[in-house]
């Protein structure tokens, strides 16, 4: 990790509406202008990168009838 890579990393700030420089704690971070907690996105990040997580998630359900029936039983 190059040094300069740590001094611009930001976070969303809730309070201040935008990206900001933060301070990292174990647990929680906060941020360097008004020392509220910070997320890793806003509100729209967030749903947008939701979205995006949802669409990539397997649907479920039976597998289609493209694999041949082999069956389970071996001839002994």
């Amino acid at each position: 990790m190059n040094s300069t890579d740590f001094y611009s990393a930001t976070k969303y700030c809730p309070c201040c509406a935008k990206d900001v420089r933060y301070l990292a704690s174990i647990e929680v971070s906060y941020c360097v202008e008004c020392g509220g907690e910070v997320r890793l996105f806003s509100a729209a990040e967030w749903a947008s990168f939701s979205e995006a997580l949802a669409a990539r998630k397997p649907k479920g359900g039976r597998p289609s009838g493209t694999r041949k029936n082999t069956g389970s039983r071996q001839a002994a």
